[in-house]
């Protein structure tokens, strides 16, 4: 790969360093994103009129709120990756990382 001054990714030399950090904010999102689905999922149920002698609105209601705040967190998630692969480049004097399309 070209060393283009231009160019905002970090190549590591430190393959089994590097895939375990990705793997490790990778499988942090995907259990967000799954709890996400399961919030909002379960809370779209407590708006049927039906559900309604079973449990209050006021419950999916919250469950869209936590879900809602959850949705803030995955771009957390993949900030504090991208800050831990920029700062293991810059322990090991590299000057570039490789970022993946298939980067969440």
């Amino acid at each position: 790969m070209p060393d283009d001054p231009n160019d905002p990714n970090i190549t590591l030399s430190l393959g089994g360093r590097e895939i375990t950090i990705r793997d490790r904010y990778e499988t942090a999102s995907i259990v967000n994103d799954v709890l996400i689905a399961i919030e909002f999922f379960v809370g779209s149920f407590f708006f049927f009129s039906w559900f309604e002698e079973i449990a209050p609105k006021d419950v999916g209601v919250w469950l869209f709120v936590v879900g809602s705040a959850q949705l803030m967190i995955r771009p957390a998630i993949r900030l504090a990756r991208r800050v831990s692969l920029r700062r293991m480049a810059a322990s090991s004097g590299s000057q570039r990382y490789h970022a993946d399309s298939q980067d969440f």
